[in-house]
């Protein structure tokens, strides 16, 4: 039983502070660079945040980073939280004019960049209108002519910093998508990482835990894991980029308890020959979130890791909408995405925004204590995505469609903007994947929806064909449209060496619908 945990829901840096004072000599953090006692921590954590404070910064100011997964990611990250700072983590994945909006839209007032991210920083620089003056700082480099990290604290005292913390102040200021669209600002305030952290106490994230970070910490896939773990008093293992034998490595080296996976990682470790001669008995807990994990993917997992059971989360940055599915205590409910999460209200709404009854299909909304009040800046965006029900409770849209059966199970089908209209029926893409996934020459699929003359529109097929595969595309669509109704076949089918995912491991459908030609959209 932990001596000590987050049920009372402190702000994470009072926690932070006492394990520092617990087990000081016990590891708190490491990378493959370095490695820090609780101690430690604490007295970087201190620098961090007087230099903050010592350049004008103020509680609920904003600081940006863009960077690699580091010691120094989660130094800055905890320590700008420790100067009363809400952070704005920003994905690489962006382009310049996106990141450009994003922070400028954040009013950040420091931007910290890895050197593998410079050179998307210049052409926006001087466009950085909150920035300080020399606001603009290297993360893990020195030069350009900017201070570095480690020089940046090198200076700054060490002891306790008397910052009487407000849990009404933001927390992290969180953009969606920065690929396509402009990106929502989601603020989380310090409410709601502490109600989250409490939660992930009670799931058993105490001070025994051993966590390997293995996800982009800009994510609130990351996040969410990696903050319960140094709140609790844990030990936080970075990966600075995932591949499976170094994980597999960590994991046994380590004796690692913990972990958030996203599905393209769970299958490239069921792909690695290693899997089975690694030693995983410490394994405690380990989950999936991001995107569905395909049932074949559960199965294997039960089977072939079995120690620290499965969970799936469901749910999103924006908070409202939550479910969880301990697969190896439900095997008979794989094919769901759990159930609504202890305060979670879920329903089932049409197009007009009538509410369904159970069983019915229709989009997925939720309200519960963890939930954004709205997209920074965008009130017309917010208002897009609630729906409100007799009581004039906010319920925060999720752009997925699905429905709930007896037990109260969510059963995903598609994202709403991905559902296909063919023929005046709704298909929806992932009913087609699977039946694709289920042929053994299918190592991976994506389908999306094409202009069609006849039907308006038409499934198409992107396949990453199973190592050694022979088989012809016409032979496989048939296959795959003998397994489905007469609504739902496959117009066509594409072979790609590799579908195009985000770091979280979404498939960026949008890039498939770049690569269409006149001569895929007949039917």
């Amino acid at each position: 039983m932990s001596v000590y945990s987050n049920q009372s829901g402190e702000d994470i840096d009072s926690c932070l502070h006492h394990w520092s004072k617990i087990d000081p000599l016990k590891l708190a953090i490491a990378d493959s660079q370095q490695r820090l006692t609780w101690q430690a921590l604490d007295r970087k954590l201190n620098q961090v945040a007087h230099g903050l404070i010592q350049l004008g910064l103020e509680p609920n100011q904003r600081l940006a980073i863009l960077g690699r997964n580091s010691v120094d990611y989660g130094l800055l990250f905890l320590g700008g939280l420790r100067a009363g700072l809400c952070i704005v983590p920003l994905s690489p994945l962006a382009s310049s004019e996106s990141l450009a909006g994003m922070i400028n839209d954040s009013e950040a007032q420091l931007l910290f960049v890895s050197q593998a991210y410079a050179d998307m920083v210049e052409p926006i620089a001087n466009r950085l209108t909150a920035l300080l003056p020399n606001g603009l700082k290297n993360l893990d480099y020195d030069g350009d002519g900017r201070e570095s990290f480690g020089a940046f604290i090198e200076s700054a005292p060490s002891d306790e910093v008397a910052l009487p913390i407000s849990l009404d102040w933001g927390f992290n200021l969180i953009y969606s998508s920065g690929t396509t669209g402009t990106p929502k600002g989601i603020l989380h305030d310090r409410h709601y990482r502490a109600r989250e952290q409490k939660i992930m106490t009670e799931l058993g994230v105490d001070e025994r835990c051993r966590t390997l970070v293995s996800t982009p910490l800009y994510s609130n896939t990351t996040l969410f894991m990696f903050l319960s773990t140094m709140a609790n008093g844990g030990t936080a293992f970075i990966m600075e980029k995932f591949n499976t034998g170094r994980f597999l490595e960590i994991s046994e080296r380590e004796k690692i308890t913990h972990t958030v996976l996203v599905p393209v990682q769970y299958q490239r470790l069921l792909n690695d020959p290693n899997l089975d001669s690694t030693d995983l008995s410490s394994y405690q807990f380990k989950c999936s979130t991001s995107a569905p994990l395909h049932k074949p993917v559960k199965e294997s997992l039960l089977q072939r890791w079995p120690e620290g059971g499965l969970w799936e989360f469901y749910g999103m940055t924006e908070g409202g909408v939550n479910c969880a599915l301990a697969a190896h205590e439900r095997p008979d409910k794989l094919d769901t995405v759990g159930q609504p999460s202890e305060g979670c209200d879920i329903r089932i709404i049409d197009e007009q925004g009538n509410e369904l009854p159970q069983g019915q299909t229709g989009e997925v909304v939720g309200y519960c204590d963890r939930m954004m009040d709205g997209y920074h800046n965008r009130p017309e965006a917010t208002q897009e995505a609630s729906w409100f029900d007799d009581e004039g409770r906010r319920f925060q849209k999720s752009g997925d469609i699905g429905w709930l059966d007896q037990e109260n199970f969510l059963h995903l089908l598609d994202r709403k903007k991905d559902m296909i209209i063919s023929g005046g029926f709704n298909v929806y893409a992932v009913d087609l994947e699977k039946v694709l996934l289920s042929h053994p020459d299918v190592a991976d699929a994506a389908v999306i929806a094409a202009p069609s003359e006849q039907w308006g529109e038409t499934p198409l097929a992107f396949v990453v064909l199973s190592s050694g595969s022979m088989i012809d595309a016409e032979v496989l669509r048939q296959w795959a449209n003998g397994h489905l109704g007469k609504a739902q076949r496959i117009s066509r089918i594409e072979f790609i060496d590799e579908l195009l995912r985000s770091p979280i491991g979404k498939v960026l459908k949008r890039a498939l619908r770049d690569r269409l030609d006149p001569s895929m959209l007949s039917r």
